[in-house]
């Protein structure tokens, strides 16, 4: 390692602060330092990062490209803000930075896509996001999806990701909504059910779980929901960084 790439390192380990798992940690503005990231992930050069989800992870990606690192086909949202800066600390690993997510997906969308989308591009980190889909085309009528289906099909997923790549970093985000735009309760207490799926699957397979509604919630005591997520379901740019920062503390990168 060079002296400056040294340098660097101890200047940011030194102005960032360690993170713990849950409370209000996840909005507090608290970076793990870089060294303890980089010992954490273990990242072999030519790494390859994927982002996996609807339309919240899609964030306007051109899908016409298939190459890593382009910064159309990784969309305006948290994939293409976390990946970028990936990218920009590690630049010596010539890491590969993929966003696959599609607007609209739920999970069995994803099933349907799983071996050319992820499995495929063999993922060294594979970040999943889906849920809200599964109860929003529910509750507009598009959609007969139960919470025991959503549970029953994530499960599979990751089972067949795991037998497929058994050393891939998977990580579990939590589904999450605001109070506000097209969020009302109608759609309680189900997508809290789904939430906990997704914390559940996590804790079975013993997966990196990054609590994004928590994010969320100590995020509105700061600033307006709608200032993070306009309607409620789809993240502003503030709520994009936010979710972008809480990932790569989260997952150790």
């Amino acid at each position: 390692m060079s002296s400056r790439r040294e340098e660097n390192l101890t200047r940011r380990a030194f102005l960032g602060t360690t993170v713990a798992a849950g409370g209000a940690w996840a909005a507090s503005g608290a970076l793990m330092p870089a060294t303890a990231r980089a010992a954490e992930t273990k990242l072999a050069s030519g790494s390859v990062v994927l982002f996996q989800g609807d339309s919240i992870t899609d964030a306007g990606r051109d899908r016409k490209g298939g190459a890593p690192n382009d910064a159309r086909g990784l969309g305006r949202g948290y994939p293409y803000l976390a990946g970028g800066s990936l990218l920009a600390d590690y630049p010596e690993l010539q890491l590969k930075v993929y966003n696959r997510g599609i607007s609209g997906n739920k999970v069995p969308d994803l099933a349907g896509r799983w071996q050319a989308d992820a499995l495929d591009l063999k993922p060294s980190v594979l970040s999943i996001l889906i849920g809200v889909n599964d109860i929003w085309h529910k509750l507009n009528g598009r959609y007969d999806g139960t919470v025991d289906d959503y549970e029953q099909g994530y499960r599979k997923l990751l089972q067949e990701t795991l037998a497929a790549l058994p050393d891939v970093k998977l990580v579990v985000c939590e589904p999450f909504v605001l109070r506000c735009g097209a969020i009302n309760d109608s759609w309680f207490p189900e997508f809290d059910q789904r939430r906990a799926v997704a914390k559940r699957m996590a804790d079975e397979f013993k997966l990196t779980f990054v609590p994004f509604q928590s994010m969320f919630d100590e995020a509105a005591t700061k600033a307006p929901p709608s200032y993070w997520a306009g309607d409620g379901v789809h993240p502003t740019l503030a709520g994009h960084a936010l979710m972008a920062k809480t990932w790569r503390e989260v997952v150790g990168i």
